[in-house]
């Protein structure tokens, strides 16, 4: 992957892929570090570590067994404050070079989360899929409207909770869903918030970043003629949100990203979906596959 201006944050050290949940089960942690250097070898920027719903021991040795073979910073990966406290103290910053770690991620309903921060600082992630209903109670964001007010009041709170905070150390994760169900319109939601939250000037200089493997997870990897499906759907996506302040991924270092030009099939395909409607999108997409 060579985008210029695009982050990869290499997403394979995740319990939720088959291979690498037989290596935790396993207890491999050499093949873990093969796994990382790997993904090292092949330009990642960053290396995610997402150990699932195990102990805040196991993600804290996992940690420290990575970092004592591969020298590129780390994205700690987990909802939980305690796996996240284990991984940031046993966190070297100077095997990194000295950048600091990447958390992912911080909600409103885990705000608890900034206070790791003041011990081991970290350029954290902020999840703008989920907001405070009028109750108090946190709901999933339905709109571009409501994904832009979660990433303004979860910003705010950012820069209350952790003093000297600037917009250029935070990342929001707007939210990506798999296009292949995508019967509500939810990749036009994804593409109006990033306009949104792009455009806004108390936003100004903020990092975004989505999970990018999720945007084709239902899809098969090959139309019938042998020609990519998921590979260019990604890119085509990457062009038309890079522009909106996209700039960091969680995804493949297998992967060909690369911009592409407007009468590709794969831009004509998502540029029809975001003036479809229910089915209808299901059906393009489908329609670009066969």
């Amino acid at each position: 992957m060579s985008i210029p201006g695009l982050t990869l944050i290499a997403e394979s050290i995740n319990d939720s892929v088959p291979s690498t949940h037989v290596l935790f089960e396993e207890n491999n942690l050499q093949g873990i570090v093969e796994l990382a250097r790997f993904q090292a070898e092949k330009g990642a920027a960053y290396i995610d570590v997402n150990v699932g719903l195990r102990t805040p021991a196991f993600m804290a040795e996992v940690v420290q067994k990575i970092q004592q073979h591969i020298s590129l910073p780390l994205s700690i990966d987990t909802p939980d404050p305690e796996m996240a406290a284990a991984a940031l103290e046993v966190y070297d910053r100077a095997r990194s070079g000295d950048p600091i770690p990447i958390l992912n991620s911080i909600s409103e309903a885990r705000l608890e989360m900034f206070d790791l921060y003041q011990k081991h600082p970290f350029i954290p992630i902020l999840l703008a899929t989920e907001g405070k209903d009028e109750f108090g109670g946190i709901k999933m964001n339905k709109t571009a409207a409501e994904t832009h007010a979660t990433a303004r009041s979860i910003v705010h709170i950012a820069r209350q909770r952790v003093e000297g905070l600037s917009n250029d150390k935070i990342i929001i994760d707007p939210g990506i869903m798999p296009i292949g169900s995508d019967s509500t319109g939810n990749f036009r939601r994804l593409m109006n918030a990033m306009q949104l939250i792009h455009q806004d000037s108390d936003l100004a200089g903020v990092n975004m970043s989505v999970g990018l493997s999720n945007f084709t997870v239902m899809l098969p990897p090959q139309k019938a003629d042998g020609s990519a499906v998921k590979g260019p759907l990604e890119s085509a996506f990457l062009t038309m949100a890079m522009p909106l302040g996209l700039n960091t991924i969680v995804g493949s270092v297998k992967r060909k990203y690369a911009l592409l030009p407007p009468d590709h099939p794969a831009m004509q395909c998502l540029t029809d979906v975001l003036n479809l409607e229910g089915m209808e999108i299901i059906m393009r997409v489908m329609s670009y596959i066969s």
